[in-house]
C-alpha cells in the first residue's frame, strides 16, 4: 500500500471551491523533479482565496494552496539539489497555477527553490516567510531609489497585511 501523508486540496464541486484535509499518496502529486518533505507553511492571503474561491487566484484543479514553505529535499533528480538539502520556496505561482506547501510533501521544478539560509533554521524562516520576504524588498526598491533612514519616517499603507505588519 503506498505511503500517504497529509495536504489540504483545494476542489471545484458543483461550481463551488471546497477545501479539505485529505490523505494523499506521491502518485497524487505532480511530476516534477525534486521531492521535498514540508516542515513548515505559512497562511498567507492568496491562500486565504484559494481556499475559500473568494477570488479567481487557482488557475488549476485540484490544487494544494501554500504560496511558499521550507523543508527538506528527500529525492531529487536535478542537478543543483540532493537529499538532505534544506530549501526554501516562494512564488513562481506556486499554490496558484502549482501545487503548493500547505501539505507535508511537495514535488516541484527543482529551479524555483533556493537554499535555506545559513544562519536560519526551518521555523524562523517561515515565521518571516513571504511577507518577510516581499517587505524586504520594499526596502530595497526605496534603497534603490536614494532613500535612507536619515531621510525621515516612511508610511506603510496596508499595515494589517502581512507586508505592513513586518515592515
Amino acid at each position: 500500500m503506498a505511503e500517504t501523508f497529509k495536504a489540504i486540496v483545494a476542489e471545484k464541486q458543483d461550481g463551488k471551491t471546497v477545501a479539505s484535509l485529505r490523505e494523499i499518496t506521491l502518485a497524487d502529486l505532480p511530476d516534477e523533479d525534486v521531492l521535498v518533505d514540508v516542515a513548515y507553511s505559512t497562511i498567507n492571503y492568496k491562500d486565504g482565496l484559494a481556499m475559500t474561491g473568494a477570488a479567481p487566484v487557482v488557475r488549476t484543479w485540484p490544487l494544494v494552496p501554500g504560496i511558499d514553505f521550507v523543508g527538506t529535499v528527500t529525492k531529487s533528480e536535478h542537478a543543483d539539489w540532493k537529499a538532505g538539502d534544506q530549501v526554501v520556496l516562494n512564488g513562481w505561482g506556486v499554490g496558484e497555477g502549482h501545487w503548493g506547501g500547505l501539505a507535508q510533501k511537495a514535488r516541484l521544478n527543482g529551479d524555483w527553490l533556493i537554499p535555506l539560509p545559513a544562519q536560519f533554521s526551518p521555523r524562523p524562516a517561515m515565521a518571516i516567510g513571504t511577507a518577510g520576504y516581499t517587505a524586504m524588498l520594499c526596502v530595497l526598491a526605496l534603497e534603490r531609489h536614494g532613500v535612507k533612514p536619515a531621510d525621515g519616517e516612511i508610511l506603510v499603507t496596508g499595515a494589517a497585511g502581512g507586508v505592513g505588519s513586518v515592515a
